[in-house]
Formats: C-alpha cells, structure tokens, sequence
C-alpha cells in the first residue's frame, strides 16, 4: 500500500527523496520504496522519519479505516 502521507510530509518540508534518505541514514531507492508501498520499514526507521519530518507515528503510519487504497 502507498505511503502517501509520508510523500505529502516530505514534500511539505520540501526534501527530494534523497535529502531525506540522508537525514535518516537510508538510500534514495529505500524511501521510494517505502511510498510506493514496497517496503515495510522498520520501527527505528519510522522514528527516524518521524522527527526528520515532525510528525508523530499516527500522522505518519497509521491507517485510518475509511482511507481506500
């Protein structure tokens, strides 16, 4: 499933891909991964990307029931 909240976080600090694969210590080809939704990071992973971005593992992760994919 897409990440689309973590490209729309990304984007609203207006970091590419690679700026914030560097911030967190990953590649480039990982993030896309991640919002492509063909990788499942792990949970030091998505801190990482939580306080590069500011946001909170619910703002981030979470599903709500309602969101289609």
């Amino acid at each position: 499933m897409k990440n689309k909240k973590l490209k729309l976080a990304r984007v609203e600090k207006d970091l590419s891909q690679a700026q914030l694969a560097k911030l967190v210590g990953v590649t480039r080809q990982t993030i896309g991964l991640i919002e492509a939704g063909g990788y499942n990071p792990t949970l030091n992973l998505c801190l990482s990307l939580c306080r590069a971005l500011g946001k909170t593992l619910d703002e981030l992760f979470w599903e709500e029931q309602n969101e289609t994919v």
